[in-house]
């Protein structure tokens, strides 16, 4: 049996909060191994990147999901008693009401919702001397879900309910103020919706029956009760709220189309397969979440390590994403590898991986690439503007990662 690298400090909270996404990457190529064992928040917990260690991660006999994301997480980013805390039977129930949300014609309804903003959005933007993008693109895909969700959204309330979805999203591993910021947002964001949920269930609203309100409203767990109020606010907000994240996606695509021009250049000549490449490569290339957890459900042996029983591990997926022997010069900005890809779902995991239908792998994953595609091809073909000087830079000790200025562009003009 070999025995586990050990990180060397008493407790790798501190460390971790300063290295970030390059946290696991780091002891990983320290240690010449694909796993390590450290304390978080003084909890033991293993650490893995790669492959081979994501197909293992996403084993539902070895691993679990529930009760392990940290409390400061669910109480700013997943909502306490939602789909990504549950598992076996009960996790593939739940997941089956989101999958069946994704059919291709919704996915399609929602990116020609978003287009429908985007150039709304721009006619504003000719008479605005600079923009925020991310803060735009939160208010694109906060306008654009709610109505494919079938949720009222006043015009008076947008800002506000965009700032709130981008305040969970920004205070997943944050500390302080801006821990707070996520966590007040989280409240404020389950009572609005909990209230719309009641309005539903007592015939106040009529959402469409096929929206994603009308589903989740009316929803039976395996037993065949509703979900409680709060849960399915919980369910909710867990398609508006990642809906909305994918403005960071966006705002990457934005910056690679400023960094790379001539990709700019080939989605707006419409190249065939060019687009969806590019927003993988996004995907692949920009830091998203950094890791993803999980606990082993009983001891055993992994390549001849011992990984105890109910131990708290953590799946790199930016380094696992930038691994050298699954990519070809992993930091490199190159498009074209995604026409070569092999789809495998445990080699490129930016959202987390396994199966959709049968895993955790993420729901949303589809509509991620549907709306950054909307958004690329926007950006390169229907709109001028200038990028003025500003602090491009990203940090890697952030999470969620951003561009400094969060991307500044003036003297929009469409086209």
């Amino acid at each position: 049996m070999l025995k586990t690298p050990s990180d060397k400090t008493l407790d790798s909270t501190l460390p971790f909060a300063r290295d970030g996404y390059l946290f696991v990457t780091k002891r990983c190529d320290r240690y010449r191994t694909d796993l390590f064992q450290t304390r978080l928040l003084l909890r033991k917990s293993i650490c893995m990147r790669g492959e081979d260690a994501a197909r293992l991660f996403y084993d539902e006999g070895r691993f679990e999901r529930s009760g392990v994301a940290p409390v400061r997480v669910q109480e700013t980013l997943f909502g306490r008693g939602g789909v990504q805390g549950s598992d076996g039977a009960a996790h593939r129930w739940r997941k089956e009401m989101f999958l069946s949300l994704m059919s291709a014609q919704a996915i399609s309804r929602l990116g020609e919702l978003s287009a429908m903003q985007w150039r709304a959005y721009a006619a504003k933007w000719e008479e605005q001397e600079q923009i925020v993008l991310l803060d735009e693109a939160c208010e694109i895909l906060c306008r654009a879900v709610c109505e494919w969700a079938g949720v009222p959204l006043a015009e008076l309330e947008v800002t506000k309910r965009a700032r709130d979805f981008a305040a969970m999203i920004d205070a997943g591993a944050a500390i302080g103020l801006r821990h707070w910021r996520g966590r007040w947002a989280r409240n404020r964001a389950e009572k609005w919706i909990g209230g719309i949920v009641e309005d539903v269930r007592n015939h106040r609203l009529a959402p469409d029956e096929g929206s994603a309100l009308h589903m989740i409203a009316f929803h039976r767990d395996r037993q065949g009760q509703l979900l409680n109020e709060r849960i399915a606010a919980v369910e909710l907000i867990n398609v508006l709220r990642p809906t909305v994240a994918v403005a960071w996606y966006v705002t990457f695509a934005a910056l690679a189309l400023h960094q790379y021009p001539e990709c700019r250049q080939r989605i707006a000549a419409a190249q065939e397969g060019y687009l969806e490449c590019f927003v993988q490569e996004v995907r692949r290339f920009y830091p998203f979440f950094p890791v993803v957890a999980a606990r082993t459900r009983h001891e055993f042996e992994w390549k001849g390590y011992r990984l105890p029983g109910r131990t708290r591990v953590l799946l790199d997926l930016y380094g696992t994403d930038h691994d050298t022997r699954l990519w070809d010069r992993p930091d490199a900005f190159v498009p074209e590898r995604f026409r070569h890809w092999d789809g495998s779902a445990f080699n490129f995991i930016p959202q987390g991986g396994g199966s959709h239908r049968n895993g955790h792998r993420c729901p949303g994953e589809w509509i991620t690439i549907e709306l950054m595609k909307v958004a690329a091809e926007f950006l390169s073909a229907r709109i001028q503007y200038e990028v003025p000087q500003q602090d491009l830079r990203i940090s890697l000790s952030r999470i969620p990662a951003l561009p400094n200025s969060r991307f500044l562009i003036r003297n929009v003009r469409q086209i």
